[in-house]
């Protein structure tokens, strides 16, 4: 797999379904991990301190895919921006933006598939959100900055992503909510082994993902939480992903 991947067919199925899938789409067993299921939901929902957001928040969502957290952070921010470097996955975003449906198809063994609906629920202001394709790495002049930025899997994807930490201090707002989640698989193909933020071994130690991030973000954010978030990504019918996510929630410092 590589960051071409996520340009094809089978990417943007499995991620529609991981996005918006009905728990029965993505799970058609009577037994299996159910508190693994709607990650990109739970992501807001268990790491996002709403009572800290100011009135008309702005939220970044970056890295965001078919945009699913990004709906959900309009449930309470009045601006929310996602931005991903897939154009497939931005482009369905955009039509979901628009219309609030897509139709596609996700495997079920082999050659057979299953019609779905993907849909934003109701009651969520779709007009808050919008998407853009971009580079996480360099991300576009102009943004501004922001109450929220979410990050979720997205850091063991980059080519060098202590380079994106390097702008989170600009982009988050004194006071702001930094959410980020990995489940810190690190991959020669995404990230070359010289920038790995974790898993590797230093002067005999090991070093965790989760210590080398404390290292990064420390001058410009404390860390308020982390959690353990479980997600599901279904290949077909009899084939699933079960990862589990650490989940960090880093507040900026007013200073």
């Amino acid at each position: 797999m590589s960051s071409r991947f996520y340009e094809t067919d089978r990417a943007l199925s499995e991620y529609l379904l991981f996005h918006y899938g009905k728990p029965e789409e993505v799970l058609p067993h009577e037994f299996g991990p159910v508190d693994a299921l709607n990650f990109p939901v739970r992501c807001v929902i268990e790491c996002l301190r709403s009572q800290l957001l100011p009135e008309n928040a702005r939220a970044l969502d970056l890295g965001c895919a078919l945009g699913r957290s990004a709906f959900e952070l309009a449930r309470h921010c009045g601006e929310v921006i996602g931005i991903d470097a897939s154009l497939r996955f931005i482009q369905v975003a955009e039509h979901l933006q628009a219309n609030g449906r897509f139709h596609y198809a996700f495997r079920v063994e082999g050659d057979i598939t299953q019609h779905a609906i993907a849909e934003v629920p109701v009651g969520i202001e779709r007009q808050r959100v919008s998407f853009e394709q971009g580079d996480a790495l360099a991300l576009r002049s102009g943004l501004g900055s922001f109450d929220v930025v979410h990050m979720a899997n997205l850091i063991d994807r980059l080519s060098h992503p202590e380079k994106c930490f390097g702008q989170l201090s600009a982009l988050v707002k004194p006071g702001g909510q930094l959410i980020l989640t990995s489940p810190c698989t690190w991959l020669d193909e995404f990230t070359p082994r010289k920038n790995w933020l974790g898993g590797i071994i230093q002067d005999g130690d090991p070093v965790p993902t989760l210590k080398r991030l404390q290292e990064l973000l420390a001058p410009y954010f404390t860390l308020e939480a982390t959690s353990d978030l479980p997600f599901l990504i279904r290949e077909h019918a009899r084939k699933f992903q079960w990862s589990v996510a650490m989940a960090c929630l880093w507040l900026r410092n007013e200073k």
